[in-house]
């Protein structure tokens, strides 16, 4: 077991930037004292529940709530017969993270387009009598033919347009096919991988407040509070300086609250129409019928030399969408841009079924397109006897290898050797079943990874109070990341004050602007701003600190300064200082702030601009599986991520660790089973569908290797919040394939696959 060295702030001291510093909240969320969307009880607090549809398409034919509405403490049915009026426009509807297409639109009219769909909401007095009279409406429907099956959706299969999100699909580079049919050596095959729920602790629940001068007020559970508040905007017609959403604490997300979830339309529909608080909830089963990771299938053709060298890459990747949206992902491109190679391109197509919309799920297209492509490049070295350490070494690439661009950083090399040292994989036989420790074989797999390192623009204000107390504050929400813990510390470390003195606020519209937090650009993009936010108000600090008479460093020029415990110093004489709450004071103002946007646009050089960002890591897993009855335990992982600067090891390891369970989980466990003639996800909760617990996952040793970079981003940071699922499923079932000698190429890996 690891020691725990994490820095404990309550004192005096001032947090540093690289320090292990304990999570900001984590009292509050260890105590019970934070709370979440569904723990607001404002006075007149009403109950909603949800009654989702059992068709998976068709139509409503009639609705009884009679039943129901005879309840005691029933206090409204809303459906589409009733409900207040909403614009019709699909431009209504659409988020900033919304797919192209027409967006879902709940209540709307008489129209199912996928089964949980809701068509009702009853609202009480209590959740007991909302979810007694829920049972009691009685809908009846229409049956239209459905469409589920992944298998004969491929027959729609489709290339989105450039009207779409994504680009038409990846690029190409050379002649892949005929550089594959030259190639001595070649490798065809097909990997899929099944549909994947996001499942955080925390369902999704929404607390509206609709209050008499016409202010909406929203507790939510969502990844962006300023995308719900424009949304919820424009479907009520209400201006936006009307609407604050809230979300202070997310019990996780992972991609599932980028986009506003039926929920908290729902829940202020309600409200806005009873004039009352309304809570709307998710059960747990329903939290199965809206977003979710599509499956896919990719087919990789791969040819090389001897010496395993790659001449030629074809990457086609196909994955579901709804038949109203139209998801997309980047699937195809990042095993392309990844490895060195003169020939490669690929197709990436859509298949049309009825579900509700898919969508981002932690590393969204890089979970599938990496991992898949990973287990390829493993038969790959296994077909050219090269080990798969040295094959990707051999393949290693300076630059993008699509478009030539350099990265602003890439260690990935040194992260080999360091991950490959610490695993001990010099000491690996090469051949299927030939380690094994009594009745187990042991199996050693290994993958790569590659995320991109996003940096957003993002505002944040400093506010410095007489008593010396720090606010910092920005929009951005915190999904469980540490985005509050980096805020701190890093505002900390800017002005010098210890983090008992700070205080953050976040996950509030209200606040300065901030994106959608998601994609890993959390703190590269929150900890630049609130960085500049507090130069900005040093540099006030100073210029009060030039006009005090008396004064220990009136003379000195900004550069000559520095900040710590509470204090400005000379940096030649830390002896002369003056306290922070002092300059404050002499302000005559009761408290000194800045507001400060970092922007990508404005930052760095052109130069930097062009190139390309992204992290790195690759992963080393051992497997250990009964010979008699294949279970696989996995028994260690090693990850060494290349990331720029860790602004805190702990929540950053944290991080990579969390992605390799949820890559465990996409390899051994998680799969979506669908019932096709219902049209129906049949594996909802938690009995059916499994997900890792502690005894599936082992001692995880994350490494980061010092990477420097300062032109990724204002701080040299990088994002680690998906790095560690991308690659970690392929690692994993590339063990189990050395361990056993046969090949598995349909995740999950479940036991039924390796008998026989």
């Amino acid at each position: 077991m690891s020691t725990d060295t994490s820095t404990d702030m309550s004192t005096g001291a001032s947090p540093r930037i690289g320090e292990p510093v304990n999570r900001f909240d984590g009292e509050a969320k260890v105590s019970g004292r934070a709370r979440y969307a569904a723990e607001h009880f404002p006075p007149g607090l009403l109950y909603g529940w949800i009654v989702s549809s059992p068709v998976a398409r068709g139509r409503i034919t009639e609705i009884d709530e009679a039943a129901a509405r005879a309840l005691p403490g029933v206090v409204e049915v809303i459906s589409h017969r009733n409900r207040r009026h909403l614009p019709g426009f699909d431009r209504s509807y659409k988020d900033e993270n919304a797919a192209s297409g027409s967006p879902f639109r709940p209540l709307f009219d008489d129209e199912i387009l996928f089964s949980g769909q809701p068509v009702a909401l009853v609202v009480a007095e209590s959740l007991e009598a909302a979810r007694d009279a829920a049972s009691l409406v009685r809908v009846g429907y229409e049956h239209a033919g459905h469409n589920t099956d992944f298998a004969v959706a491929l027959a729609e299969q489709f290339t989105p347009t450039s009207s779409d999100n994504e680009a038409l699909g990846p690029g190409s580079r050379g002649d892949p096919g005929p550089a594959l049919e030259r190639s001595p050596v070649r490798h065809t095959a097909s990997y899929r991988h099944a549909a994947q729920h996001h499942n955080p602790m925390e369902m999704h629940a929404a607390t509206a407040v609709w209050a008499p001068d016409k202010r909406l007020t929203v507790y939510d559970k969502t990844q962006g509070t300023q995308n719900v508040r424009s949304w919820l905007a424009k479907v009520f017609g209400l201006n936006e300086d009307d609407v604050r959403v809230c979300s202070e604490f997310v019990g996780g997300a992972f991609g599932s609250g980028l986009r506003p979830q039926y929920h908290v339309f729902l829940a202020v529909l309600a409200a806005t129409m009873l004039r009352r608080p309304v809570r709307v909830g998710m059960t747990r089963q329903q939290m199965f019928t809206h977003v979710y990771r599509p499956p896919a299938l990719q087919s990789v053709a791969l040819g090389a030399g001897a010496d395993g060298s790659l001449n030629a890459i074809v990457n086609d990747a196909t994955h579901t969408t709804s038949r109203f949206e139209r998801y997309t992902q980047t699937i195809a491109d990042w095993a392309l841009m990844h490895y060195k190679c003169p020939n490669a391109g690929g197709t990436y197509t859509l298949a049309p079924v009825d579900t509700q919309t898919p969508g981002d799920m932690r590393a969204p297209g890089a979970a599938t397109g990496m991992n898949l492509f990973e287990i390829a490049m493993d038969e790959l070295a296994y077909a050219t006897g090269v080990d798969p350490l040295q094959l990707r070494l051999v393949n290693y690439a300076d630059k993008d290898a699509m478009d030539g661009r350099p990265f602003t950083s890439k260690a990935l090399r040194e992260a080999l050797q360091a991950g490959a040292q610490r695993f001990g994989w010099a000491r690996r036989l090469a051949a299927p079943r030939a380690m094994r420790e009594g009745t187990e074989l042991v199996g050693w797999g290994m993958a790569t990874g590659i995320w991109e390192a996003p940096f957003e623009k993002t505002h944040a204000r400093a506010r410095l109070a007489q008593d010396g107390t720090l606010d910092v504050a920005c929009a951005m929400t915190d999904i469980g990341t540490g985005t509050a813990t980096v805020m701190a510390q890093v505002a900390g470390d800017t002005l010098g004050v210890p983090l008992a003195r700070i205080r953050v606020q976040l996950g509030d519209s209200a606040l300065p602007e901030a994106p959608v937090e998601g994609g890993s650009c959390g703190a590269a993009s929150a900890g630049a701003a609130v960085h500049l936010a507090c130069r900005a108000l040093g540099a006030q600090l100073h210029q009060i600190a030039a006009g005090m008479a008396p004064s220990p460093i009136a003379a000195a020029a900004l550069d000559d300064v520095a900040f710590g415990d509470g204090h400005m110093m000379l940096k030649s004489d830390p002896a002369r200082r003056v306290a922070l709450a002092d300059l404050v004071r002499a302000s005559g103002k009761a408290c000194i702030e800045a507001e400060q946007v970092a922007d990508p646009d404005r930052s760095g050089s052109e130069d930097a601009q062009q190139k390309a960002k992204n992290t790195h890591s690759p992963v080393f897993v051992e497997v250990r599986i009964d010979e008699e009855l294949p279970v696989v335990r996995v028994t260690r992982v090693v990850i060494a991520v290349a990331a720029g600067r860790i602004i805190n090891p702990k929540t950053a390891r944290s991080q990579v660790i969390g992605g390799a369970v949820m890559a465990v989980g996409m390899a051994l466990h998680e799969e979506a089973v669908m019932d096709h003639r219902f049209g129906r996800f049949m594996t909802h909760n938690f009995a059916d569908y499994h997900i890792p617990v502690n005894a599936d996952i082992p001692e995880i040793d994350v490494i980061f290797v010092e990477e420097h970079d300062t032109e990724v981003s204002p701080l040299g940071v990088k994002g680690v919040g998906e790095i560690g699922v991308v690659g970690t499923a392929a690692a994993v079932v590339n063990a189990i394939h050395h361990a056993t000698g046969k090949r598995v190429r349909s995740l999950p890996v479940t036991l039924d696959k390796l008998l026989g």
